[in-house]
């Protein structure tokens, strides 16, 4: 209790300034403390994300169209820009995956905590007898060092396809086959952009997400203990995710790693992820 309500005759209007004196502050120094947990190497750098649809077909094809919009919201509340690389969308509904930028301070530092298998469970949207359905998706997220990346990447070991983009982007995005998918034919990795109408654009886009995946792949094989970034790569379904959000019987997000919990799922979902984020790197679960 503080002076003022201890006082015979307490002024309602100074108590109420002080308290949320008191409530700005905390906020102040838990974004601090927040802030310098966010000193690993690559904290400060953009973020490239990708969203892969798991276990559950076209129920999980939509939830990973749901996890996209929350992060753009989050992208949004922040005032960070976000731009779609790759769109591959779902056969009835949502997406396959995605891949998109994310441009703004410290964007991978506060996403690294997103990497994992997402889970929800609701009522279907797509089932006629409104049964309960659990859906899973995959979230990956890499720094963007493609400036500092020195990655030497042979032309002869590349495999380069041009075909019409599937994705949302705008009509003339469509109308040629402006997209491009690269395939690194050593390592097998496949990388994609249709985000821009020229070829030209969309193939730089492309090789400087390969060079992140090639910068990383190796990152990884030099270190002697696989990181958890890599090790969180596990099956997408039941028993790997990192979260859960329960629309139905009852409304729950739970992050299984630091106990958070809230009941407000609408929030969650329109991109309030704040306090997920900040228990996540305050316990150190990368």
């Amino acid at each position: 209790m503080s002076l003022c309500e201890e006082s015979p005759d307490p002024d309602d209007s100074l108590v109420s300034e002080l308290t949320g004196i008191s409530e700005r502050l905390d906020k102040h120094l838990g974004s601090l403390e927040v802030k310098n947990l966010l000193g690993g190497e690559n904290d400060q750098n953009d973020a490239i994300v990708m969203i892969h649809s798991g276990a559950g077909g076209t129920e999980s094809a939509d939830w990973a169209a749901m996890l996209l919009r929350m992060y753009q919201r989050w992208a949004e509340l922040r005032g960070m820009d976000i731009s779609i690389v790759d769109y591959q969308p779902g056969e009835e509904a949502g997406i396959k995956s995605v891949t998109f930028e994310l441009k703004g301070n410290y964007a991978f530092g506060h996403l690294k905590v997103e990497n994992g298998v997402h889970r929800l469970v609701r009522i279907s949207p797509f089932d006629s007898n409104k049964r309960r359905h659990t859906s899973f998706a995959s979230v990956f997220v890499y720094p963007d060092i493609d400036d500092e990346i020195d990655i030497e990447i042979n032309e002869g070991d590349l495999r380069i396809d041009t075909y019409r983009s599937q994705g949302a982007g705008g009509q003339h995005v469509n109308t040629t086959d402006s997209a491009v998918r690269i395939t690194h034919i050593p390592t097998g990795i496949v990388v994609a952009c249709q985000n821009e109408r020229s070829q030209h654009k969309n193939k730089a886009t492309a090789m400087k997400v390969l060079r992140v995946k090639l910068y990383e792949k190796e990152r990884l094989e030099q270190e002697a203990a696989r990181d958890k970034l890599n090790s969180s790569k596990q099956k997408i379904a039941w028993g790997s995710q990192i979260r859960s959000y329960v629309l139905h019987p009852y409304q729950l997000v739970k992050d299984h790693r630091t106990e958070h919990e809230t009941g407000n799922t609408g929030r969650v979902l329109d991109g309030e992820i704040d306090d997920f984020i900040e228990q996540a790197l305050l316990k150190k679960v990368v």
